[in-house]
């Protein structure tokens, strides 16, 4: 049960305190920050845009998992751990600005026998567009989908 309370208060600390960022995520430096964008099909007239988002966790052993993809939930779960929906821009403002998606992983046990963030990594249609140095930043993955 403390296991469980201080993996929770872990997350949520992380969350409120990564939550209050800069704004948008730069892509890596060997991703294009337009890489996982879509591209506006003609006569598509402005419609929906649709994008296949994949969240993932990785590692061994249980921990607790904060995400923002289809819905907001905090789960303990066996690791390696991935979720994966569809994510439909339908308003302009959400095709301009975005739509923010969001893991915040639980700790693991690192080789120094010590907790370490485990770590995260964030898809948009099949390229990788976050994620936090195999858990060696103590930041969350976070993107804005647009």
């Amino acid at each position: 049960m403390r296991k469980i309370i201080t993996g929770a208060a872990l997350v949520l600390a992380t969350a409120l305190l990564t939550g209050c960022g800069s704004g948008d995520n730069p892509a890596p430096a060997d991703k294009p920050a337009s890489a996982a964008q879509p591209k506006a099909k003609a006569g598509d007239g402005g419609g929906q845009v649709k994008h296949e988002v994949t969240l993932e966790v990785l590692g061994t052993g249980t921990t607790s998992v904060y995400y923002n993809l289809d819905t907001n939930r905090m789960e303990q779960v066996q690791l390696p751990w991935k979720k994966t929906s569809t994510v439909t821009l339908t308003t302009d403002a959400e095709k301009k600005v975005g739509l923010g998606v969001s893991v915040v992983p639980g700790s693991v046990t690192g080789s120094d026998g010590m907790p370490h963030a485990a770590p995260c990594v964030i898809t948009v249609d099949g390229k990788k567009v976050a994620d936090n140095q195999d858990g060696k930043s103590d930041k969350m993955c976070e993107y804005k989908v647009k």
